[in-house]
């Protein structure tokens, strides 16, 4: 299969490093600056799982040779998602599949009215990758799961096919028949998680150690099961319960994405995170004051950024 991969980030240049590896066609869409950078040394990969460096891996820039591929993955943050549908359209036929990893699930619905439904299956992934001030993307941690599966569970031929392309490489790419649930189970996580830790400015430890703290982090999960179930999420028996113990036995040094990215000063994925539940939150007359004041707080941030 005919694999184009939407940047040579973190996420992109990891998944796609590792199918580059059992020498998988894979080409990188990225900026001509990207371009250049990998024309010259390559795309390099740090992990505990087995370094990689692969010389001059095929790149194209957007608008150029316009055809279509069999599979376009897309890891782009959301708040570039609009560009990057302008990107891959040159580059989906009659039957691509786009598979998006960006996490929350706003994304499916404008990938959907741009390319069409059929077009678009489901997919998530837990990795902890960077990328440096050289380009090399760098695995902070041991794990590399790739999650993807047709959005109504069927095993179809062409996710079966998919499936094969995928098999025997070092990360973990994984056929699932209930992967809208699991989005919406890693969305159910990520919440609390990036929102108590950009709210408090801390690792998930000392809020967890501190009274009200603890409370806060209790009420976001709360508010935002409340919210899911109410627009009929696909969540398991026992989520709530579930994440809650999950909240509680990751490390005490545990910082979020998003509180990483306003360390960094970069923008945020606050919209397409809290205020899209907020937007549900407020046709069904739910109230979600913590959620609230998480959305406040990085739409503020977001704002001052760009002020």
């Amino acid at each position: 299969m005919k694999i184009l991969i939407v940047g040579a980030g973190a996420i992109g240049g990891y998944f796609g490093g590792r199918l580059l590896e059992m020498e998988a066609n894979v080409t990188f869409l990225v900026r001509e600056k990207r371009q250049k950078q990998l024309k010259e040394h390559g795309l390099v990969v740090t992990s505990i799982h087995g370094d990689l460096h692969v010389s001059d891996p095929q790149t194209i820039v957007s608008g150029s040779h316009p055809e279509p591929y069999d599979v376009i993955l897309v890891s782009t943050k959301s708040y570039h998602l609009d560009g990057a549908i302008e990107s891959i359209r040159p580059y989906v036929g009659d039957k691509t599949m786009i598979l998006p990893l960006l996490n929350g699930i706003a994304h499916l619905d404008a990938l959907s009215e741009a390319f069409g439904s059929k077009k678009v299956i489901g997919g998530l992934c837990f990795i902890e990758t960077t990328l440096d001030e050289n380009g090399k993307v760098i695995q902070t941690s041991p794990v590399q799961d790739l999650i993807f599966g047709e959005r109504n569970g069927e095993r179809s031929e062409r996710i079966l096919q998919l499936q094969a392309t995928f098999e025997g490489t070092k990360a973990n790419f994984r056929l699932s028949e209930k992967i809208e649930q699991e989005m919406w189970q890693k969305y159910l996580f990520i919440t609390p998680l990036s929102g108590i830790t950009s709210l408090f400015r801390s690792p998930i430890g000392p809020i967890r150690d501190q009274a009200q703290g603890a409370d806060t982090l209790k009420r976001l999960l709360h508010e935002t099961v409340e919210i899911m179930t109410a627009i009929g999420a696909p969540l398991s028996e026992g989520a709530m319960d579930a994440t809650w113990n999950r909240l509680n036995d990751i490390g005490d040094g545990m910082k979020s994405s998003l509180q990483r990215d306003m360390e960094k000063s970069l923008p945020t994925e606050g919209d397409h995170l809290f205020g899209f539940l907020l937007k549900k939150a407020a046709d069904l007359q739910i109230a979600a004051p913590t959620l609230s004041a998480v959305y406040a707080n990085v739409d503020i941030y977001d704002k001052m950024l760009h002020s």
